[in-house]
C-alpha cells in the first residue's frame, strides 16, 4: 500500500469516527500529493480560519509517519478552500515583492506556519531580484522578509 493509499485510509477513518460523510479523492499537484475532501460540511472541518483543518492534516501526517517514517507528507484540503487561500496569500506576496523591486526596501510579511513560509520560500528561489528569508527564533509562525537580492 503506498503512502497515498494509507493516508487517504487514515483520513476516510478518522473522519467516519467523527460522523462526517466525506468522499476523498487523491490528487497529485504542483503541491505535491493532496488529498481532497468533499462533503455537505465543509465549514465543520475547515473551523476558524483553517485551523480544524490544519489540525486534520497533522494528524494525518502524524499517523502516516508514524506507519512509515520515509512517507512523503500529504496536504489535506477541504472544497479547495486551502487552494484558494495559497492562491490569494501568494498573490499579495508577489504584490509585496513588486513594492521591493521599485523602492529596494525590505518588506515584513505576516507570522505564519514553516509550510506557507516553505511557499514563499519556494516563489523566489529562482528570482534574480528578490529573495525571502525567515525571522530567526524557534516560534512557530515567523515572519518572512522580502528583501532586494545581492548583486
Amino acid at each position: 500500500m503506498t503512502s497515498l493509499e494509507h493516508a487517504h485510509q487514515i483520513l476516510d477513518t478518522l473522519l467516519g469516527y467523527l460522523g462526517f460523510v466525506v468522499r476523498i479523492e487523491d490528487e497529485d499537484g504542483p503541491e505535491g500529493l493532496t488529498l481532497q475532501i468533499h462533503t455537505e460540511e465543509p465549514d465543520a472541518l475547515i473551523g476558524r480560519r483553517g485551523e480544524v483543518l490544519e489540525d486534520i492534516q497533522y494528524l494525518v501526517n502524524r499517523i502516516l509517519q508514524r506507519r512509515d517514517p520515509k512517507a512523503s507528507r500529504i496536504r489535506v484540503d477541504v472544497e479547495y478552500f486551502r487552494t484558494m487561500r495559497e492562491d490569494r496569500m501568494l498573490e499579495k506576496v508577489k504584490q509585496m515583492a513588486e513594492r521591493v523591486r521599485a523602492t529596494g526596501q525590505s518588506v515584513p510579511l505576516q507570522p505564519m506556519n514553516s509550510y506557507y513560509r516553505r511557499l514563499v520560500h519556494n516563489l523566489f528561489v529562482s528570482d534574480p531580484e528578490v529573495m525571502s528569508e525567515s525571522t530567526p527564533g524557534d516560534q512557530r509562525f515567523k515572519r518572512v522578509i522580502l528583501k532586494k537580492r545581492p548583486k
